[in-house]
């Protein structure tokens, strides 16, 4: 089996490839990345590079057909995935997320790609009353990432696939080690702020909800879309992808991580107005149809992980807020240095 990894430097990538060379060892990988990210502080030696068989270089907006030769399945990672760097650069974020996710599905179809796998996200439904959101549910999309997000599925359920499956996971927020490692999600900022400042400081009371997934599971479902047989040829399929003990609070969060660093003082906003964004998730559909796939990771687990990764990187200093490690503030530092274009292409290309 051949298998491309778009986004495979980012920070979920580094983990699909590592769980893929495990799981499928008789599989080729083949990784495709811009590299915004490749030389951070949590990336020593390249070694994410190592887990492919072959590492190429280049922008999603400008994909190189020929790469597809051969491939049997398209993991899509690749993507502008934040959204504060979604309000910086909204029409850059539409280009990568949704007009080039489908531009490279339409070449997949065309190379004779079996299966293709789109990591989208959960933030599709936007503010939402009532109870646990499912795949059924109207979205309401009011983020540059997530209006991204539901025009690629839209798309990809459009389009004339013909023998090529599509499976669209959402995923909640990320959390957990990597050696792609992000501190702009909220379960990793709070294991850095706890060890850098002893402190967590809420700007809620803590009720409002955060559906998680750790990025090993994030892994393990990208295994499923592309070995299972929830999916037939020609067909799209969306789902939830998580599970419901990780429909987790702020508070329940804040207090998980004090747990595990003691000495942590959790502070909550009690005069707080209501989050818009809270809402749990329906997961029922990915437990029925992968049963074989499902998260494994615990809470403790993910805060444990993100501990001693970045004790053992010495990254999680008072200044982490300013380091590589948060996605615009990289991003606008290659800016300043000359690196990147307001495009987000490189200069050298240009």
């Amino acid at each position: 089996m051949r298998i491309l990894i778009t986004g495979n430097l980012g920070y979920v990538g580094p983990v699909v490839a590592a769980h893929l060379r495990a799981s499928l060892p008789g599989a080729t990988l083949l990784g495709f990345d811009t590299g915004y990210f490749a030389h951070g502080p949590a990336m020593p030696d390249a070694s994410p590079e190592c887990l492919v068989d072959a590492q190429h270089s280049g922008d999603i907006r400008g994909f190189p057909p020929a790469l597809l030769e051969g491939v049997d399945a398209v993991v899509h990672l690749a993507a502008i995935s934040s959204d504060s760097v979604g309000r910086r650069f909204e029409a850059v974020t539409d280009a990568i997320n949704h007009r080039a996710s489908l531009r490279l599905a339409e070449l997949a179809r065309d190379a004779g790609v079996r299966r293709f796998v789109l990591a989208s996200s959960t933030s599709v439904y936007g503010p939402a009353a009532g109870g646990a959101q499912q795949e059924t549910d109207p979205l309401n999309p009011v983020t540059a990432y997530a209006r991204s997000k539901r025009a690629a599925e839209e798309g990809l359920q459009r389009m004339d696939r013909g023998a090529m499956a599509v499976t669209c996971l959402r995923f909640p927020m990320a959390c957990g080690m990597s050696p792609g490692l992000r501190l702009d999600l909220v379960l990793n900022d709070f294991v850095a702020s706890a060890m850098a400042a002893g402190e967590i400081v809420l700007l809620s009371d803590g009720t409002p909800w955060r559906p998680l997934i750790d990025v090993q599971d994030m892994a393990r479902a990208i295994e499923w879309a592309i070995t299972g047989d929830a999916v037939q040829p020609g067909d799209a399929l969306v789902v939830n992808a998580g599970s419901d003990a990780w429909n987790l609070r702020l508070r329940d969060l804040a207090e998980a991580v004090a747990a595990e660093i003691p000495g942590t003082r959790v502070s909550l906003n009690a005069g707080a107005p209501p989050d818009r964004w809270s809402c749990p998730l329906d997961f029922s559909l990915f437990r029925r149809l992968a049963p074989d796939h499902q998260p494994r990771t615990s809470l403790a687990g993910s805060i444990r992980g993100l501990r001693d990764g970045l004790a053992a990187l010495d990254c999680a200093g008072r200044d982490y807020q300013a380091s590589q490690l948060l996605r615009l503030q990289e991003l606008e530092r290659l800016m300043r240095d000359g690196m990147l274009d307001p495009e987000l292409r490189w200069a050298s290309a240009a």
